[in-house]
This record gives C-alpha cells, structure tokens and sequence, in this order.
C-alpha cells in the first residue's frame, strides 16, 4: 500500500501551520473553560446538598440520547471524509462532509427539542440551580458546535469546487474533523455530569465521603 497516497504531505506554508497551532490553542483554552464550568457546577451541587436539599437534579430529556448519536455519527463521519480527502477520493470525501455538517445541524435541533421538553415540564432556568447549570453547560457547548458549523461552510466553500487544491482541502478538511472530535469528547463529558454526577459523589472525590 502506498502510504503517501494515504497521508499526503500537508501543506507546508505558514498560514497553514499557524491555522493548525491555532485550533489547539483554540482547544486548550475551551478545554479549560469548560473544565471550570464543570468544577462549579460540582461546587455548586455540594453547596445545594449541604444547604437542606436546595439542590434538586432534573431527569435527563431522552432527547439527549438523540443529540448523542448525532454527535458521534458527525465526528465518525467527519473523520471518514477526512481519511477520503487525504486519498484524493474528492467526491467521496465531498458526500461524507455534507453528511458530516447535516448531523452537526441535526444535533442542534435536538438539543432545541430537549430544551423544549424541559420547558414544557416546567423545569425552568431558575427553577433551581441543577436547572440553570444544565442550560449554561448545553448551551456553552451549543455555541461551540454553532462555531464548527460556520467552520464547515467557510471550509466547504474552499474545499467542494473541482478547483480546490487537493493537498490543502485535506488538511482544512482534517482540521474541522479534529474540532468535531473534541467537541465530541466535551460532549461526552457534560453528559456524565449533568445525568451522573451526585453530590455524594462529588464529596467522595473531594475526599469527604
């Protein structure tokens, strides 16, 4: 097999590497941010747990089960169109990243629907704090995926047209699979706090359980 026909020698101009330095700068700090909205939302639920029951959970909308496919099925194929892109396959790639930026907008109408089903339970924004936090950390996240889909139609007007310098589509191509990855693993996350994470939890791991 030849591996360079699979991995092609990215683009070696400085745009392009202070594009990809960026996006992990760009990561590590959303990374962090995230990770601090996480810590206070622990902080905040052990506060709740030892103030006589202020803090109250909220049942999880099963639309999230949803929005969770979507994601991983955007990321899966994402990284598929990137693997065709670096081969050359153009018009494989091409069908992947238009499947690829569908799942990404059908993932934000599902957390809307979530969001809806909340609502109409009544489980407001200052309904309690587990409610608030949960709309925070959604829509913190929601915003990021917003920015990948602007991402993605700024890339797809550069990458799509026969045109398009094959080298360069693949590595703009594997840059937005990179981003879609992470918000997958940010996702991920989220949802393990907001449906998993207890009080009792919270003071085991800070040591006083």
């Amino acid at each position: 097999m030849n591996t360079a026909v699979l991995h092609p020698p990215w683009p070696a101009d400085r745009a392009s590497r202070a594009i990809g330095t960026g996006l992990w700068v760009f990561i590590g700090v959303a990374s962090v941010l995230f990770t601090l909205f996480i810590v206070a939302y622990a902080m905040r639920m052990d506060m709740g747990g030892q103030s006589g029951g202020e803090w109250s959970a909220i049942g999880m909308p099963a639309q999230l089960w949803l929005s969770t496919a979507l994601l991983v099925a955007g990321s899966a194929v994402l990284h598929r169109a990137a693997v065709q892109a670096q081969a050359f396959r153009r018009e494989a790639a091409r069908r992947l990243w238009l499947a690829g930026g569908a799942a990404a907008a059908a993932f934000l109408c599902a957390q809307l629907w979530a969001w809806q089903s909340l609502i109409d339970a009544r489980v407001l924004l200052a309904t309690n704090p587990a409610a608030s936090f949960f709309y925070l950390l959604t829509a913190l996240h929601g915003l990021h995926v917003i920015g990948g889909l602007i991402a993605w139609s700024v890339v797809a007007k550069h990458v799509l047209p026969a045109a398009a310098e094959p080298r360069t589509a693949a590595w703009r191509i594997t840059l937005v699979a990179r981003y879609w990855h992470f918000l997958l693993a940010v996702w991920v996350v989220l949802y393990a706090a907001l449906g998993w994470l207890t009080p009792e939890i919270v003071r085991f791991i800070c040591g006083r359980g």
